[in-house]
């Protein structure tokens, strides 16, 4: 994203999807284009939680993903 607000990671060796997978989603393989949304209030001492929203692939799933993040943004 051409976006001076985005930061970009590579992460080659699939470790952050591959934990998603197994963590939060609980089966072995890779998340991939997927989206975990987490209120302010979320605690990421070991599994993020309380995850309010999640889906995947993102493009098809962006209007579910606008109606789950909106309320979020009403309250900054």
């Amino acid at each position: 994203m051409p976006d001076p607000r985005v930061l970009h990671f590579w992460d080659g060796d699939f470790v952050v999807g591959n934990w998603f997978a197994k963590e939060v989603e609980g089966w072995n393989g890779t998340a991939w284009d997927v989206y975990y949304l987490y209120g302010p209030d979320a605690n990421w001492d070991t599994i993020p939680q309380p995850l309010l929203g999640s889906g995947g692939d993102i493009i098809n799933q962006r209007e579910k993903l606008h109606s789950e993040i909106e309320p979020l943004l009403r309250n900054e």
